[in-house]
C-alpha cells in the first residue's frame, strides 16, 4: 500500500491485569477513583472514553437544547461510562477557542446554544466534574490549544472574541482559522484561557488531542512568515522553530498545571505515527502519509522519553494487520518508547470504526477491538485504553463494546494514579 492520507486514518480528527472488584464507586464527598476512603486495592488501569463537543459530535446532541436537556444528556453519558465499567471521561471543554464554563477569557461555545457567547444557563464543566466524581469517575478536561473556528470568516465570531481583538494572532488555513503557535503572546494567552478551568475546578487531568500545527492541506501554506522572521533566529530551519514552539507549549502547560493544582495530570493524545522508519530509523514500521514530527511540529516521542507529560494516548486507530499502520506494530513501538519513562502509556481505540461498512473488513468483526486489548496484555507499558468516542460507546451498534466489556472489563478497577 502506498502513502496514506489523514482521511484514511482518522474520523474528525491490555496490560497484564488481574480484574478485581473495587470496594466502592467513589466516596460520598465526590472523590474520583482511588482518591476516597474505603477503596479496594484493585489493580489500576485506564478505561476511558472521549466526549467530543466540537460540531456536537457526542454532546450535546444538537445546539439549542434547554439547560435541563443538555444536563440530562451529559449525565446519561456518565452513566454509560459506569455501565461499561469505565473509570475516566475525557470531556472536550474548549473545542474552538471557546468555553464550556464561564470563562473570563473566551466566549461560551456555540455548540451549546447555537450562538457563540450566549450563556447556556448552567455550568457544563462544573457539573461534569461534580457528577463524574460522584460516580467514581475521573474527569479529564480536554482542550484544543490553537483551533479558532471551522471556517475562515472572523466576522462570524462574537465581537468580543480575542481573535477579533487580535487579528494579527490569526492564520486562515485549510478552510479554518487558527491561532499562530509561533507568537509568544498567543502561547501565553491560550495557556491563560485553558488553565482558568484548572483554577476553578478539581479536574483530574488536562488533556490535549492531536491538533498542534494543523494537518497539512495540499496546495496550501500556513502563513507564519512574519512570526518566523521575528522569532526564528537561532534555529536551523522553520521546522525546528515550529517544533520548539510546540515543545514550549507542552512544557509550560505542564508547569502551570502542576503549580495551579498539584496532583492534576497532564496528558496528550497524538496521531500515532511519530515518524515512519523510512524517514527516521527510530520511527515505526509504518508508511503513513502524516508524521507528527514533520507535519504537525509535534515531537511526541521526545515528550514521552523526557517525561514532560504524565500520560500519552496515541490514537492507534487502525486494525491489526493494516498494512500502512498495523495496530500491532504501533503498539509495540509505543511500548518501546514508554519503556523506562515516567510517562504512562494508554492506547487510543477507534470504536467508531467498528461495524462501519466503509472501513476495512477487520472492523466488521465485533471482536476486533477485544483482540486489541488481548494483544496489549503482552506489553506491561500499556496501562489501559481510551475509546473514541462517547456516542459510539453508548449506542454500540456493532456490539463491539459489549464484546470488549464481557471479555476484559468484568469488574471495575480504578484509574492509574
Amino acid at each position: 500500500m502506498g502513502r496514506v492520507t489523514r482521511r484514511a486514518f482518522t474520523a474528525a480528527a491490555l496490560s497484564t491485569l488481574v480484574f478485581t472488584p473495587d470496594a466502592t464507586a467513589g466516596d460520598a464527598r465526590g472523590h474520583g477513583p482511588g482518591r476516597g476512603p474505603g477503596r479496594g486495592r484493585a489493580t489500576a488501569e485506564m478505561r476511558g472514553m472521549w466526549v467530543a463537543t466540537v460540531a456536537n459530535r457526542d454532546w450535546p446532541s444538537r445546539p439549542g437544547l434547554t439547560a435541563g436537556q443538555q444536563r440530562a444528556e451529559l449525565l446519561a453519558l456518565l452513566d454509560t461510562a459506569v455501565r461499561d465499567r469505565l473509570n475516566t471521561v475525557i470531556f472536550q471543554v474548549r473545542p474552538t477557542a471557546d468555553a464550556l464554563w464561564p470563562s473570563p477569557y473566551e466566549p461560551w461555545s456555540q455548540y451549546l446554544t447555537g450562538r457563540q457567547g450566549e450563556d447556556p444557563g448552567w455550568d457544563p464543566l462544573g457539573t461534569a466534574v461534580a457528577e463524574a466524581h460522584a460516580r467514581g469517575l475521573e474527569l479529564h478536561a480536554w482542550f484544543n490549544p490553537y483551533r479558532i473556528a471551522n471556517h475562515t470568516d472572523p466576522g462570524r465570531l462574537v465581537a468580543s472574541h480575542p481573535a477579533r481583538r487580535h487579528p494579527d494572532w490569526v492564520v486562515p488555513y485549510g478552510g479554518k482559522l487558527y491561532y499562530n503557535p509561533g507568537l509568544p503572546e498567543v502561547r501565553a494567552f491560550v495557556q491563560d484561557a485553558m488553565t482558568d478551568a484548572v483554577r476553578r475546578y478539581p479536574v483530574d487531568a488536562v488533556h490535549f488531542d492531536d491538533y498542534f500545527y494543523p494537518y497539512p492541506v495540499a496546495g496550501q501554506t500556513f502563513d507564519d512568515d512574519a512570526a518566523y522572521d521575528r522569532h526564528g533566529a537561532g534555529f536551523p530551519n522553520r521546522a525546528a522553530w515550529r517544533r520548539d514552539n510546540i515543545d514550549r507549549l507542552v512544557r509550560e502547560t505542564a508547569t502551570r498545571v502542576a503549580r495551579i493544582r498539584p496532583g492534576t495530570a497532564f496528558g496528550v493524545s497524538p496521531f500515532a505515527v511519530w515518524r515512519n522508519a523510512a524517514t527516521d530509523p527510530r520511527g515505526s514500521d509504518t508508511s503513513a502519509g502524516v508524521q507528527t514530527y514533520d507535519d504537525l511540529a509535534a515531537d511526541t516521542r521526545t515528550w514521552v522519553e523526557k517525561g514532560w507529560i504524565d500520560y500519552v494516548v496515541p490514537q492507534i486507530y487502525w486494525n491489526i494487520g493494516f498494512q500502512a499502520a498495523d495496530y500491532a506494530k504501533l503498539l509495540e513501538w509505543w511500548a518501546g518508547v514508554a519503556r523506562g519513562s515516567k510517562t504512562r502509556l494508554y492506547i487510543g481505540e477507534a470504536l467508531y470504526k467498528a461495524g462501519d461498512p466503509a472501513q476495512p473488513a477487520a472492523w466488521q468483526d465485533p471482536a476486533e477491538l477485544s483482540r486489541h486489548l488481548t494483544l496489549a496484555k503482552k506489553y506491561p507499558q500499556a496501562r489501559g485504553h481510551v475509546f473514541f468516542a462517547a456516542k459510539d460507546v453508548a449506542a454500540d451498534p456493532s456490539g463491539a463494546m459489549a464484546r470488549l466489556v464481557a471479555d476484559h472489563y468484568r469488574r471495575s478497577v480504578r484509574a492509574p494514579d
